[in-house]
């Protein structure tokens, strides 16, 4: 078998700088993240800078979504068919696309890794199966790597396209599936993509990964999420709430549910951080969408929902540029995002429009409660910046999504 590396490999440097370091070490590199948010591509990327290196490199490659390596289906079938793929001297490059599909492929890499000269990388659409199977029998030997979606210079990148309004109206409406390049940026057109990513993560990766009977409770679960994106919930107030839509699930199927949907990536689960005690809420957290255009075709894309859009961009963003977020709750006042890298932090405050003088003492009001020196923002989708308040930084969403760093 030959292995298939598409002629044009757009480069997402970001995440490759961040794997070289790893390159050519004994330990696993593990690249999880939502289907189609690039990681096949992101294995491309590695060996064609493996091959600019080494021309004559020994790079062994498996898609189990090519109906060619079907016959893999274990970890004994994974451990033959690479080992076959062996040459006696240098380096085997070993590069597996959607891993989750061998049973008990874990028991493949710890063998694998005992030969010095393999190097290898991994890609998952499954949370818990690659975290629980790796932490349980690879514990110390391989590092995870998540990979999003485009962010919105990516996005603007892929897309030959200035920074606009129109430009961001674009990315916040259809979101940043790399393959999007290929399809004229068109709500009929693009709608009908995502509509199959959907499903195919709905029904492959959840409801038949976990043998569900009930897909109408699943996908009712998903639309009130999708409504209410970045709203304080607990397993109990939406099983409430769809009892009271005639749908009867009890606030442990929620759990499992919402379980099922975090480990496909579909959304983020983002718990609430007691600032005052110093501990996690058992109850009560936020859920964002990996995509934006995956959460848009699912309720659609409405004008009463720009701060909810708003909220998820800002999130997705600081997930990307790599900051650890929690929910801040200060007494009885709210923190939209504690973010935490490299042992520091920052806090941030994210509004629509900060038109009324309520919105703008609540907003910086929050924050200036906060006792600690760590830079605090909020961020609109005001134009407008103007002047610090109080030595708190207002940015424009577009400049905020524009930032590598800070």
């Amino acid at each position: 078998m030959e292995m298939k590396i598409p002629s044009k490999v757009l480069k997402r440097d970001s995440y490759v700088s961040r794997i070289i370091p790893f390159m050519r070490k004994p330990i696993i590199k593990v690249l999880t993240g939502q289907r189609r948010v690039g990681k096949s591509y992101l294995l491309f990327q590695l060996i064609e800078q493996i091959l600019k290196e080494e021309p004559q490199a020994n790079v062994i490659y498996i898609n189990k979504e090519d109906l060619e390596f079907d016959f893999i289906q274990d970890a004994k079938g994974l451990n033959d068919y690479v080992v076959s793929k062996f040459k006696s001297e240098g380096m085997n490059y070993i590069f597996i696309d959607e891993i989750q599909d061998i049973t008990d492929f874990e028991k493949a890499l710890r063998s694998l890794l005992l030969n010095e000269r393999n190097d290898i990388y991994i890609t998952g659409s499954n949370a818990r199966m690659l975290s629980g199977e790796l932490a349980t029998s690879l514990t110390g030997r391989y590092i995870e790597f998540s990979i999003y979606s485009l962010s919105y210079p990516e996005f603007l990148r892929f897309h030959n396209l200035n920074d606009s309004d129109s430009s961001l109206s674009l990315f916040s409406r259809f979101g940043g599936f790399p393959y999007l390049i290929n399809l004229p940026l068109e709500e009929e057109i693009v709608s009908e993509y995502l509509k199959n990513i959907y499903s195919t993560i709905l029904f492959r990766d959840i409801v038949s990964r976990y043998n569900l009977r009930n897909t109408n409770i699943l996908e009712k679960l998903v639309q009130f999420l999708a409504d209410n994106t970045g709203s304080i919930f607990s397993a109990k107030s939406i099983s409430d709430f769809l009892k009271s839509q005639n749908t009867n699930i009890s606030s442990n199927q929620i759990q499992t549910y919402v379980g099922y949907l975090t480990n496909a990536f579909l959304i983020h689960k983002v718990e609430r951080y007691d600032m005052v005690g110093k501990r996690i809420f058992t109850i009560g957290e936020k859920y964002y969408f990996e995509n934006l255009g995956l959460r848009n075709i699912i309720v659609g894309y409405k004008p009463q929902d720009a701060g909810k859009i708003l909220e998820n961009l800002v999130y997705n963003h600081l997930l990307f540029i790599g900051f650890k977020i929690k929910i801040g709750a200060l007494g009885a006042n709210e923190i939209d995002f504690i973010c935490e890298k490299r042992a520091e932090k920052i806090y941030i405050q994210v509004a629509l429009q900060l038109t009324e003088e309520t919105t703008i003492q609540r907003e910086f009001g929050n924050l200036l409660k906060i006792p600690d020196n760590y830079p605090k923002m909020v961020i609109t989708n005001d134009r407008f910046t103007g002047n610090s308040f109080e030595g708190i930084k207002h940015l424009y969403i577009g400049d905020f999504l524009l930032l590598e760093d800070f």
